[in-house]
């Protein structure tokens, strides 16, 4: 079964915008050290320190991380004398699970498909056995 998407597959000129802030939070998302800055920040705020303590890698490899986050808009950061101290802003979360949620009726169908499969199958195999 072919199944027609009513969202045109290319980007209109004044989507881009949007399609390039969408790539940039899918982008910072996509690595597992920048999710558990978020998850971190979920938490409350903290240091850029404090943040780089809890993890192997340096510093200064922290510190890129967390710029992509700010990049991307998933991250603030506030200078407090010394400290910089790092919020999260999950703002541009809810554009990405927006995108996502366009796709949440395909994959219910899939699932909903794949599911009548199955059942179809056990019944047929609970028959085989009675037929025995």
């Amino acid at each position: 079964m072919t199944q027609r998407f009513s969202t045109p597959i290319f980007t209109l000129m004044g989507e881009y915008e949007n399609a390039q802030q969408l790539d940039a939070v899918f982008s910072a998302m996509a690595d597992a050290t920048r999710r558990a800055i978020l998850a971190r920040l979920a938490e409350s705020d903290a240091r850029v320190t404090e943040i780089a303590g809890g993890f192997t890698i340096s510093l200064n490899s922290t510190s890129k991380h967390i710029r992509m986050l700010e990049r991307a808009g998933l991250v603030r950061r506030s200078v407090r004398g010394r400290d910089h101290v790092l919020s999260l802003d999950a703002t541009q979360m809810q554009s990405a699970a927006r995108w996502i949620q366009r796709y949440q009726p395909f994959w219910e169908d899939r699932l909903a498909s794949l599911d009548a499969f199955v059942t179809r199958k056990r019944v047929a195999a609970n028959q085989g056995k009675k037929n025995r």
